[in-house]
């Protein structure tokens, strides 16, 4: 077997173009992870949000396979030029049907660009609340406190009204109280500012109680704390359950709405 004949086979023409654009395809798909595993150990260290992380390795994948894609039709000798351009075509073509993709995208980098949440905080979005846990090219998802994934379209998050509950790592619980007009109105407000007193509750401010309305069968009042988002709902289940025992031991009656009848003989 004559193997100078097959290597000027194998090195000639469209079969030596092909087995070059094969090479380089093996060599950019090796470069390609390479690279993306040092742009994820970068986003590690930096102080970018990791809900966004998945975003920027999506955006930095497609590039990247993008660039390997026209050293392959380099290689088979296609002029790369041309592909660009019938590339920008059918790229218009396909934006033109694949509008509200885009928009997610655009709508992706505003909510990258303004940070109006991080990731771990507790936000409601268009009636959904839950945890930020990422942002990528089309989503952004949450977790909710019962376990559930909701994934909102970023055009919905940067037109809808954000509530970010953990901005400021603190929250404060309002609970409204009603009580009989026998009662008096002090011995109420301290009942319940002793309710609120609890070890997660914060002393400054200190929980606080007032008057808020009076009602037709029962004075309303409200009690107020402070505590860290985290500690939101152990407090206030909390809460709720020892303003109905202190009350019960101090004999404070917590009236419902109801009508008396006098008649007269």
């Amino acid at each position: 077997m004559d193997f100078d004949k097959i290597i000027e086979f194998l090195t000639s023409g469209l079969t030596g173009k092909i087995l070059s654009a094969a090479l380089v395809l093996l060599v950019g798909i090796f470069v390609v992870r390479i690279v993306m595993l040092q742009v994820r150990k970068t986003l590690e260290r930096t102080r970018l949000e990791k809900a966004a992380h998945g975003m920027i390795l999506s955006l930095a994948r497609t590039i990247l396979y993008l660039l390997v894609g026209l050293s392959v039709f380099s290689s088979l000798g296609i002029e790369v030029s041309g592909v660009v351009a019938l590339a920008s075509v059918a790229t218009l073509a396909v934006s033109l049907a694949m509008q509200n993709m885009l928009t997610n995208v655009i709508g992706g980098f505003t909510l990258l660009y303004n940070h109006p949440f991080r990731s771990g905080d507790f936000v409601e979005i268009a009636g959904q609340s839950g945890k930020v846990e990422e942002i990528n090219m089309a989503y952004t998802r949450l977790s909710t406190p019962d376990n559930k994934q909701i994934s909102l379209p970023n055009s919905v998050v940067v037109a809808a009204q954000i509530v970010n509950y953990s901005a400021t790592g603190t929250r404060r619980i309002e609970i409204p109280v009603s009580a009989s007009y026998d009662a008096p109105t002090q011995k109420v407000m301290d009942a319940l500012v002793q309710a609120g007193t609890v070890d997660q509750a914060m002393l400054d401010p200190a929980p606080f109680s007032a008057i808020s309305s009076y009602g037709d069968s029962a004075i309303n009042y409200i009690l107020r704390l402070w505590v860290k988002t985290e500690d939101y709902w152990d407090v206030y289940f909390q809460v709720n359950k020892r303003i109905k025992d202190i009350f019960d031991e101090q004999n404070i009656e917590m009236t419902y709405p109801h009508l008396n009848v006098h008649l007269d003989r």
